[in-house]
């Protein structure tokens, strides 16, 4: 062999060494953040032994002798399988994404912290702090499962983590907290909410094309061409007429108002959403079965992410005997089935969000119009940490309706305040756990009065054979309007006077048709 060959071979020998250093190195550290499936742990903060089972799907189930044990558990399987996922939807449902990722989603975080996702948790757990301090102690029990597993692996969270912390400056991975699980609330209402964009383009249209033909371009739902499957003595399938929009509409100056901010991209992180997901339900009573006994079944959709919004768990313990989908970051399970009860899902859609028109004093910016008196604004200062950036400062205009969400352009002095179910705690949380535990019908029901947004339909079955419909969820009362556009804030004529009672929302038990269905895709 020549000299100038045996050089080649070196090189190329060389090349693959370092080719399979790297492949080596890349399968390491791929491989790190692996969960631990088989063995034993020591972890402070159990009152007694936990097992943990995953079956041949890699299902995870839990069996404690207590809910704490449970729950603590429950949060260290989930940051095990899911910490990337939990990581990066805390800081979006703080809007703190940019001390991650850096510049690139300021005007995210911006959106995120004038809607007030962060204030609304806040308000939330100063709730559960003072009032419901048995469910607090859930969300205690399950942050300190969390925090368990990232203090002992620290060095390994997530590649996403390696990856990020290397293409970006390192970031400080913080103790889980009750507030983060109460974000992620916050995050999946807006996500099943968004009814204040439509208000925008329906007023839009009606300021260039009138009343009259914007009705047209959104007609009521098509019934006598595409009918129900069963037979129903309320239908509402026409919008209000134009002429009782028109009265509205007079009221504005439109071209005093920003029509354009629900046009801008007010947020740039690909947070798995979109305009056409949807989900469907049915529950069958036993005179259509083999077996004489309900059947259940749910496909609940939402945006489609990697790693999957849902987490497949089962929770054993002697107060709680539960299987089904949960949510990284959240104790409890969402949609599925203890030994007596099981239960399905799919979004109502109501109308839970509204958009007024603020007259601003001309002489104090911070000062709004309400019912002939200049009201003054509360200002909150948001500060964003941009990662390998400066701060970023934010002064949130609030109103008695809620954030300002646009800024006054080209001398445009009327601006948009934000009104929303979200505003208000939500105890949810609160909800989900007795739902888990209910054991029939009524404490189905009474489990779900809690549940305040996102509304949902929830279909039911029983080993007694009974099933069952329920809506539960806050749903303003309009003291004036429709909810189809943008409203005067400074008359007093469109305020939201309180909540639909929960026993006056739709409900069925063992309807004569023998089966239910809320399919909305």
């Amino acid at each position: 062999m020549s000299r100038a060959m045996k050089i080649i071979v070196g090189l190329v020998g060389v090349v693959l060494l370092l080719v399979l250093a790297v492949v080596v190195y890349g399968v390491v550290q791929i491989r790190r953040p692996f969960p631990t499936a088989d063995g034993e742990l020591t972890m402070p903060g159990l009152k007694s032994e936990v097992h943990v089972y995953r079956d041949d799907l890699g299902v995870a189930h839990i069996y404690a002798d207590n809910l704490d044990d449970l729950f603590f558990a429950q949060g260290y399987v989930h940051a095990q399988d899911r910490f990337w996922q939990m990581e990066f939807w805390r800081h979006v449902g703080q809007g703190r994404i940019s001390e991650i990722t850096g510049a690139p989603t300021v005007d995210s975080d911006k959106f995120i912290r004038t809607m007030g996702w962060n204030r609304a948790a806040a308000d939330t757990l100063a709730y559960y702090e003072a009032e419901q301090p048995e469910y607090l102690a859930v969300l205690e029990a399950y942050s300190a499962g969390v925090n368990a597993y990232i203090d002992a692996n620290r060095d390994k969270l997530s590649l996403n983590v390696t990856i990020l912390s290397t293409v970006n400056e390192p970031w400080e991975i913080e103790p889980w907290t009750p507030i983060n699980t109460i974000s992620w609330g916050v995050v999946m209402s807006d996500n099943l909410s968004g009814n204040w964009s439509y208000e925008l383009r329906r007023a839009k249209w009606e300021k260039e094309l009138g009343t009259a033909t914007t009705a047209t371009l959104q007609p009521g739902y098509p019934y006598a061409d595409r009918p129900v499957i069963a037979p129903t003595d309320q239908q509402v399938n026409e919008l209000p007429e134009a002429s009782r929009a028109a009265s509205t509409v007079a009221q504005v100056d439109w071209d005093r108002v920003d029509l354009g901010v629900g046009e801008r991209p007010l947020t740039s992180a690909p947070f798995g959403t979109g305009p056409f997901v949807g989900s469907n339900n049915w529950v069958v009573s036993g005179k259509y079965t083999a077996t004489g006994m309900p059947l259940l079944a749910n496909d609940p959709h939402l945006g489609i992410q990697m790693p999957a919004i849902w987490y497949e768990v089962g929770l054993h313990a002697p107060e709680m005997d539960v299987v089904g989908f949960s949510f990284a970051g959240v104790p409890g399970v969402i949609v599925g089935h203890n030994q007596k009860i099981a239960w399905g899902v799919t979004n109502v859609g109501p109308d839970v969000q509204d958009l007024y028109i603020e007259k601003i004093n001309p002489n104090n910016p911070r000062q709004y119009e309400f019912e002939g008196k200049w009201q003054d604004m509360e200002v909150v200062n948001e500060v964003i940490k941009v990662n390998g950036g400066e701060d970023v400062n934010l002064d949130v205009l609030i109103t008695r309706h809620g954030p300002i969400i646009n800024d006054v352009v080209d001398g445009q002095s009327d601006k948009l305040a934000f009104r929303w179910t979200a505003q208000e705690p939500s105890r949810v949380l609160q909800s989900v756990i007795l739902l888990n535990q209910a054991q029939n019908y009524e404490d189905f029901r009474e489990a779900l009065r809690y549940w305040d947004i996102p509304s949902q339909n929830f279909v039911y079955a029983d080993v007694e054979g009974n099933i069952a419909y329920q809506m539960p969820g806050l749903v303003p009362i309009r003291k004036n309007g429709d909810g189809l556009r943008p409203v005067p804030g400074w008359t007093g004529e469109y305020e939201w006077e309180g909540w639909v009672p929960y026993e006056e929302l739709p409900a069925l038990f063992n309807p004569e048709q023998g089966f239910i269905v809320t399919a909305n895709h």
